[in-house]
């Protein structure tokens, strides 16, 4: 993978309660529809992910939305999508959105975000992916979390911090040209990555 074609967005079902959320949603929207970059979400038309996916739509770009059957109704799946989806459960879920997208991004969200983040930090630490993941750290959403994985591993807990690869910014202009250097670097193997990419 030398190249972004898609990227799944983690983020929240409700808007939040600071606007400065739904403006970096709106714009990273218009940024992924002007570089013809397909959207991979959760389909919802609420919240930070229905501002997302309808500004995808507006600037020309492609959604793929993946939602679980019991969701249908209380995240009112998008309409006007180009591609939609509906899984089984949360598990198959995030795994099509993991095989259809080439990088990672989060909004900020709740405990659902939350938990699809770390997931794809676990995946990545483990070595099971090279995927791009990033933290849109818009208004400082999360520092809370940057604190507590520096406090895990200043206590011990994690051993391979060094494979805890991850990319931040709070700017939504920078997301863009950070993913993509990110994915030119994934592309280069490493001494010992030939097995790892040939998994992927």
């Amino acid at each position: 993978m030398s190249s972004i074609r898609a990227v799944c967005v983690y983020c929240g079902s409700s808007a939040g309660t600071d606007p400065t959320f739904a403006e970096a949603a709106h714009a990273l929207g218009k940024i992924l529809g002007e570089n013809r970059i397909g959207l991979v979400f959760g389909g919802g038309s609420v919240g930070l992910m229905g501002t997302l996916a309808r500004a995808v739509l507006a600037h020309g770009g492609a959604v793929t939305g993946i939602i679980p059957e019991f969701l249908l109704k209380k995240e009112h799946m998008l309409p006007g999508a180009q591609e939609i989806i509906v899984a089984r459960d949360m598990h198959e879920r995030k795994r099509m959105m993991f095989d259809r997208a080439d990088a990672f991004v989060a909004l900020p969200g709740g405990i659902g975000t939350l938990e699809e983040l770390v997931e794809q930090l676990t995946w990545a630490q483990l070595g099971r992916h090279r995927k791009p993941i990033l933290l849109a750290n818009i208004a400082g959403f999360w520092d809370p979390l940057l604190e507590l994985i520096d406090h895990m591993n200043g206590l011990g807990f994690l051993h391979s911090f060094s494979h805890l690869h991850y990319l931040m910014t709070d700017k939504v202009e920078d997301i863009l040209p950070a993913l993509r250097s990110a994915a030119m670097r994934a592309a280069e193997p490493a001494t010992g990555d030939a097995d790892v990419l040939r998994r992927l």
